[in-house]
C-alpha cells in the first residue's frame, strides 16, 4: 500500500491546521455517505419519512462544503504551501465541491420514494438498488482511499467506474424495455431513470476524488484520460 505523509512540517501549528481540515473533510464524507444510505433505503423500503429526511438533511453538508472552504482559503493565504502541501489542499477542495454534489444526487434519489409506485412497478426500484449497493460500495471505498491518501486505493476504485457504467447501462436497457411494452408505465419509469442517473453521476464523483488522491499523491493529474493512459502516466518516472 503507497500512501502518503501529511504529517512532515516543522510548524506543529501547521500540522494542526492540516488536521482539522481533514479532520472535517472526513465528517462531511460520513454525512454524504449517511445520506446515500438513506436514500436508498428510502426508494427500497418507500419510506416517506426517511426520503423527507434526506432532503432535509441537505443544509449541513452545504454548511461544511463552506466552511472548508474557507479553512482552505486561508490556509493557503496565511502559509503559502507549496509542492505536495499545495497539492494537497487543492485536493481537499476538489474532493468537497464532489461530495456537495454527491448529497445534491442523494437528494434526487430520495425524491422517487415520495412517488407511489405499483406492485408491479417495485421491480424497478429493485433493479436500481442493485446499482445502488454498487455505488454505495464504491464510495465508501473512494473516503477509505482519501482518508489515508492511499494511491493502491483510489487507483483500485479509478478502474472499478467502467462496472458501474455495465450496470446502469443494462438498467436503463429493462427500463426503455418496459416502456416500449407499456406506454402507460413512461412517467413511472422516467423517475426512475433519473434516480439510475444520479447514481451514475455519484460513480463518476468518486473516479474525480480518487484522481485527486492519485494527484496528491503522484503529483500526475490523470483526469480526462482512459484507464490504461493512467497505468501508463503513472508507469512514467519523467
Amino acid at each position: 500500500m503507497e500512501t502518503f505523509d501529511t504529517g512532515r512540517h516543522i510548524s506543529g501549528q501547521f500540522n494542526a491546521e492540516l488536521d482539522a481540515i481533514l479532520n472535517h473533510v472526513m465528517q462531511m464524507g460520513g454525512l454524504v455517505e449517511q445520506q446515500l444510505k438513506d436514500a436508498l433505503t428510502a426508494v427500497t423500503d418507500n419510506n416517506e419519512e426517511l426520503a423527507q429526511k434526506v432532503l432535509n438533511s441537505d443544509y449541513k453538508i452545504n454548511r461544511l462544503e463552506v466552511a472548508i472552504d474557507e479553512e482552505c482559503t486561508r490556509i493557503i493565504a496565511k502559509r503559502q504551501p507549496a509542492a505536495g502541501d499545495l497539492r494537497l489542499v487543492m485536493a481537499i477542495v476538489k474532493t468537497i465541491a464532489d461530495l456537495e454534489r454527491i448529497a445534491d444526487e442523494a437528494e434526487k434519489i430520495s425524491k422517487v420514494a415520495l412517488e407511489q409506485f405499483s406492485t408491479k412497478q417495485q421491480d424497478f426500484l429493485l433493479n436500481m438498488d442493485n446499482l445502488g449497493q454498487l455505488v454505495l460500495t464504491t464510495l465508501q471505498n473512494t473516503l477509505d482511499a482519501f482518508t489515508r491518501m492511499d494511491f493502491d486505493a483510489a487507483f483500485k476504485v479509478h478502474q472499478q467506474d467502467s462496472r458501474i457504467d455495465r450496470e446502469y447501462e443494462a438498467l436503463m436497457r429493462q427500463l426503455m424495455t418496459y416502456m416500449m411494452e407499456d406506454p402507460r408505465s413512461i412517467p413511472k419509469v422516467m423517475s426512475v431513470i433519473w434516480s439510475a442517473r444520479a447514481l451514475e453521476r455519484i460513480g463518476d464523483r468518486c473516479q474525480n476524488i480518487c484522481e485527486y488522491v492519485i494527484y496528491f499523491v503522484k503529483g500526475k493529474d490523470v483526469r480526462h484520460i482512459s484507464d490504461d493512459d493512467v497505468a501508463q502516466v503513472l508507469l512514467n518516472k519523467e
